[in-house]
């Protein structure tokens, strides 16, 4: 199934929140960050500064020094704040920045980087990653539950082993839509990030493996899910629909599967990825799907702790 329209790239993110770990490939992350700033926008660096014993939980066993450690993390964060401050402002952003000291303020990075999100009214977080560490692992299945139930704005995680950087804009972007609310509030915000005369590639993935926690008969929910991707990208196709006078770019739509056994929806998503070759990788982050979501924790946390390229992550904005 196949199908193309057109839509025109809307406004750009005003205000980006970027944040910056201990661990942050800051220079790196900010190059992508750049490539989405221009002269009207603001963008804060946010360095968090973790409690030692948290990040070296066994450090105290081994006659750890805890105060070293929090100098020692104190300074990569400092470091990192300036080489993605002076990354950004070559772009022509106004760029501040401020560090988060949870030794001193106490608290959570998630509740933290949440509220300066909320407070600073940012549209945009970028995150850098590395699998299972840094500021991923707020974002990852259960923990992703205070950032995205509180911050309001989208989050942009750019994984540290991503296989290429952006030269610009991304030129093709690839959303995996379930016929939620918050797919359609993905669409709107990746097509934020696009460069001019960017594809659009809207997806939505037919489960094909068993799944134990599934009370169904497996050929009714398959048939289920076509005809629910079918409305899907028929809402997706809507959302995109262009103004009178626009000049827009292509989005196509398709479905796709997953294999029958040893498979599941975020490994289809991130196989369709590679294949289409896209820059970016956008989904909403409440959608549901049967009772094994409680088992296998969500869709797009489950990608997010997979991909090896940039992954928008959108939540559904209730004031809309």
């Amino acid at each position: 199934m196949n199908s193309a329209t057109e839509y025109q790239v809307s406004t750009d993110f005003s205000r980006i929140l970027l944040c910056i770990d201990s661990t942050t490939p800051s220079a790196r992350l900010a190059g992508f960050a750049r490539q989405l700033a221009t002269e009207k926008t603001q963008v804060r660096i946010v360095g968090v500064l973790e409690n030692a014993r948290a990040v070296f939980p066994l450090g105290p066993l081994a006659g750890f020094n805890l105060s070293a450690a929090h100098a020692q993390l104190l300074k990569a964060v400092k470091d990192g704040c300036v080489a993605a401050h002076e990354c950004l402002t070559a772009s022509g952003a106004s760029v501040d920045s401020e560090i988060i000291d949870l030794v001193k303020d106490g608290g959570d990075a998630a509740h933290a980087l949440a509220h300066e999100a909320q407070k600073w009214q940012a549209d945009l977080m970028v995150l850098g990653s590395r699998h299972h560490r840094g500021l991923l692992r707020w974002v990852e299945r259960a923990a992703s539950a205070p950032v995205l139930k509180i911050a309001s704005c989208a989050i942009l995680v750019v994984p540290e082993q991503c296989e290429r950087d952006w030269s610009g804009r991304p030129q093709r972007i690839l959303f995996a839509v379930d016929g939620s609310p918050a797919s359609l509030e993905a669409l709107r915000s990746g097509s934020k990030l696009a460069a001019a005369g960017a594809l659009f590639r809207a997806i939505y993935v037919v489960d094909r493996a068993a799944r134990v926690t599934d009370f169904v008969p497996l050929a009714v929910l398959q048939d289920a899910f076509v005809e629910e991707g079918k409305v899907a990208l028929a809402n997706a196709r809507e959302a995109f629909a262009p103004p009178r006078d626009a000049e827009g770019v292509m989005l196509d739509g398709a479905l796709t599967e997953t294999d029958l056994t040893s498979d599941d929806v975020p490994h289809a998503i991130l196989r369709e990825a590679t294949r289409w070759q896209a820059d970016l990788l956008v989904m909403g982050t409440h959608g549901r799907r049967g009772v094994a979501r409680w088992m296998l924790g969500s869709v797009s946390g489950r990608v997010a702790e997979l991909t090896q390229m940039p992954l928008l992550l959108v939540r559904k904005n209730d004031s809309r």
